[in-house]
């Protein structure tokens, strides 16, 4: 064993083989199957500090391997014959822990993947911000000191028809600088059916609490009247809250009271209306069977003093809170010093302005914004883009697995249209060599990940949320998972991969 240590290559001896992989000696995998692989250039990048951490864990592995009894021959350790593998570790371990996931799930705006994508437009936008110097708080008219906010202000207003306009860093951010500002102190009257729980313990009563505001709940789970909201209002009473329930429904023997009537009865008794819409659509989707979501443009029409919603849900923009309504309220809410440690950056105001630019056109919007694109898509044309897929998995794949087609359906997500379903055409794959839930586990460690669901033992993926440009990546992940080779070329135009044997 003693020899065996010893014959393990040194730090600088490995470090240099990756650099010059052509030196590692003729006739070795290293240089005949590791130099038709470009993989110096990634880890040319790599800083040398990192490299040289990965190179001694991978040594440590190789002492381990030692002690264990799984290397006994001093010749697998040449620096021939480790640089393979070494490669390959480090090209793993190197990679960025926050990357690129293929969405195979058909959940449009999946929260634990980013929610939702951003169109070519605000993506060129935010590379701009990102790039370059910017009139973020400068008045190109004056010369002085200007205000971020007015970059996308006037466009909000003209897309949602209210007064005034401000957008701070997530929706929760919104209701908590809305409830600090105008509540604090004072009693806020909600409907108990609306006091809301959503993804990561965000409750709407914790939320009160934080901002000072007391919580005077009225009505019951299921049903809520009028007469509620008005016994309870008091000399103490500062607001009334509505909560849109985005993210579940009540049915069955249900009631609440609709926005117009609690408008009326907060102008007759002074008090201002708060709506927390949550998903914030801006598009009324009853053509495409997604119905009972009012738009901004409703709610602020209607006359709610304040409404907050999301940018990264149904608008289909970055993450944001943003924040409309009457003109002297919303002055009121700037002022408030909490509103510096909740603002946006300036990557986030050039998302957010290219998308909202889109909303003058609503139907551009549509077709512009992936998230609308792929809320509306036709069910003929999913048809026809899994059959794609399908063809294309068949050639990638071989018989390592079985690749069919099956009638499913897919979520908006997010919050968004809970329980309302989206036809769609699914692409099931039933591997040969193991089972579907080992294949999905499998697909986490590929390069991109693809990310997919369980349905009949079978690991399928919903052509919705899968971009047509994303199809050969993720044959390339099923090749991978599956252990094919040449899996990494397995996908492009042209290429067949090599037929695998089953069992």
């Amino acid at each position: 064993m003693s020899n065996l240590f010893r014959s393990l290559p040194s730090m600088d001896a490995l470090l240099t083989a990756l650099a010059h992989p052509e030196q590692a000696g003729p006739g070795t995998p290293a240089a005949s199957e590791q130099t038709a692989r470009p993989y110096q250039a990634d880890l040319a990048a790599l800083p040398r500090p990192l490299l040289r951490d990965l190179v001694n864990a991978f040594l440590d592995q190789c002492r381990g391997a030692i002690r264990a009894g799984t290397i006994t021959d001093a010749a697998a350790l040449s620096t021939q014959a480790l640089l393979p593998a070494l490669a390959a570790h480090v090209l793993r371990a190197a990679r960025p822990h926050f990357r690129r996931v293929l969405n195979a799930t058909g959940v449009v705006i999946h929260t634990n993947l980013g929610r939702s994508l951003l169109a070519e437009e605000a993506t060129a936008a935010v590379a701009e911000a990102c790039a370059n110097y910017s009139n973020l708080e400068f008045d190109l008219a004056t010369g002085e000191r200007g205000s971020r906010y007015s970059h996308v202000e006037e466009l909000l207003c003209k897309v949602t028809g209210a007064e005034a306009g401000l957008v701070v860093n997530n929706n929760a951010a919104a209701v908590l600088l809305v409830l600090d500002t105008l509540c604090k102190g004072g009693e806020v009257v909600v409907s108990r059916g609306q006091l809301v729980e959503i993804g990561g313990s965000f409750r709407i009563p914790e939320v009160m609490e934080k901002s000072g505001a007391v919580l005077r709940e009225v009505g019951a789970t299921n049903r809520t009247h009028l007469r509620d909201y008005e016994n309870a209002i008091n000399e103490r009473t500062v607001a009334l809250l509505k909560v849109h329930t985005s993210n579940y429904r009540i049915t069955g023997f249900h009631k609440e009271v609709g926005l117009a009537e609690l408008v009326a009865l907060g102008r007759a008794r002074n008090l201002p209306v708060i709506e927390d819409l949550g998903s914030g659509s801006f598009l009324d989707f009853t053509p495409w069977g997604l119905h009972g979501e009012p738009t901004v443009r409703e709610v602020v029409a209607d006359g709610a003093d304040v409404v907050s919603f999301s940018g990264d849900k149904v608008l289909g923009g970055p993450q944001a809170g943003l924040i409309v309504g009457r003109r002297e309220i919303i002055a009121r809410i700037k002022r408030n010093p909490l509103n510096r440690a909740l603002r946006i950056d300036k990557m986030t105001l050039a998302a957010l302005e290219a998308t909202l630019r889109l909303y003058l056109d609503p139907e551009l919007a549509r077709r512009k914004v992936p998230t609308l694109r792929m809320m509306t898509a036709p069910a003929d044309e999913l048809a026809r883009r899994a059959r794609k897929l399908a063809n294309r998995l068949r050639t990638a794949l071989g018989d390592a697995a079985t690749i069919g087609l099956a009638p499913g359906v897919s979520r908006v997500g997010g919050g968004s249209f809970p329980e309302r379903d989206l036809p769609t055409t699914l692409v099931s794959v039933a591997p040969a060599g193991c089972s579907a839930t080992a294949l999905k586990e499998r697909l986490l460690d590929t390069d991109p990940p693809l990310v997919g669901r369980l349905e009949d033992d079978t690991f399928r993926l919903d052509p919705r949320t899968l971009d047509d440009t994303e199809f050969p990546p993720a044959a390339a992940a099923l090749a991978q998972a599956l252990g094919l080779p040449g899996a990494q070329d397995a996908a492009r135009p042209g290429k067949r991969a090599p037929r695998a044997r089953r069992g």
